[in-house]
């Protein structure tokens, strides 16, 4: 649209500024998409990534990203349509790191060509966590007998209700291992020529932006504004893309945003929702945010 206007409105008519498409990441990394706050996976952000990319004109693309990580598997789609998208377009991506991209969320970020962040975000934390209750001696004491029948003897592995078994521990261990390596190789790809030599660098901790571009983590400090403007000229400017109305909404027929859902499938995706805000929130306060 804008070539075919630069051909039509006379050359003294046209602007000279720089349109940027910006995309906005924010929330926990989890498969459902969220319903009752706001969370990450491929279904969330793909079609935000595909209007992102859609600006032909654009010189660069420009993602903000604000998460503590969460899936695993929903981390990397998103970093690898990033990819594809930026190879198909043939664009440079700009990844602006606002409060937090850490684990899944620092996966996505190198997804960019560059990481730009303020000086106190909180980058890093390159490893995987499992986290669940032992609840056997609970259901004992409140004299609950708990009946569970399976085909397949390890169906029931690290199941909460019953006491934790070695071997259980050993092969999550080694599943934990094999996700982490994934991650490493995922960085090492996309980094591997900025990373420090550190040994604490894929261990899970986590730094401040400030102490990141020290270890190779991240190449600038600034925000988005600013750098583009800095970078593009002083009439660059920014268009937020917004993700398709309903996104985050048109499963539920809660606070009346949906229709056509059951009384109990409102119910259990309430309860579903809550489940997923719980877990967000303990991924957010693992950064004290």
């Amino acid at each position: 649209m804008r070539r075919l206007l630069n051909k039509i409105v006379p050359r003294a008519w046209r602007s000279d500024a720089v349109t940027i498409p910006v995309a906005r990441l924010n929330g926990a990394i989890m498969p459902s998409g969220g319903q009752l706050r706001q969370t990450l996976s491929l279904a969330t952000t793909a079609g935000v990534l595909e209007k992102l990319f859609a600006y032909n004109d654009a010189p660069a693309v420009a993602i903000s990203i604000n998460s503590p990580g969460g899936s695993a598997v929903q981390s990397r789609l998103i970093h690898r349509r990033i990819r594809d998208l930026a190879a198909e377009k043939n664009k440079t991506v700009l990844i602006f790191v606002e409060d937090v991209a850490a684990s899944g969320g620092y996966m996505i970020a190198v997804a960019g060509d560059e990481i730009i962040a303020d000086p106190s975000s909180i980058v890093g934390s390159i490893g995987v966590v499992y986290a669940a209750f032992g609840l056997n001696e609970a259901i004992e004491k409140l004299g609950i007998e708990r009946r569970v029948h399976t085909a397949g003897r390890n169906k029931v592995t690290l199941d909460p209700f019953l006491p934790e078994k070695e071997e259980d521990v050993e092969r999550l261990n080694a599943l934990q291992l094999e996700v982490h390596e994934t991650f490493i190789d995922i960085v090492k790809e996309r980094r591997a020529s900025k990373l420090k030599d550190d040994p604490d660098l894929f261990t899970g901790l986590f730094w401040s932006a400030r102490r990141g571009v020290d270890l190779g983590l991240v190449d600038q400090l600034g925000d988005m504004r600013s750098v583009l403007k800095q970078r593009f000229g002083p009439k660059t400017r920014l268009h937020l893309i917004t993700p398709p109305r309903g996104l985050f909404s048109r499963r539920l027929g809660l606070f009346g945003l949906g229709g056509g859902l059951t009384g109990s499938e409102v119910a259990g995706a309430a309860v579903e929702g809550l489940i997923e805000a719980v877990q967000a929130r303990a991924l957010w306060n693992r950064f004290g945010l």
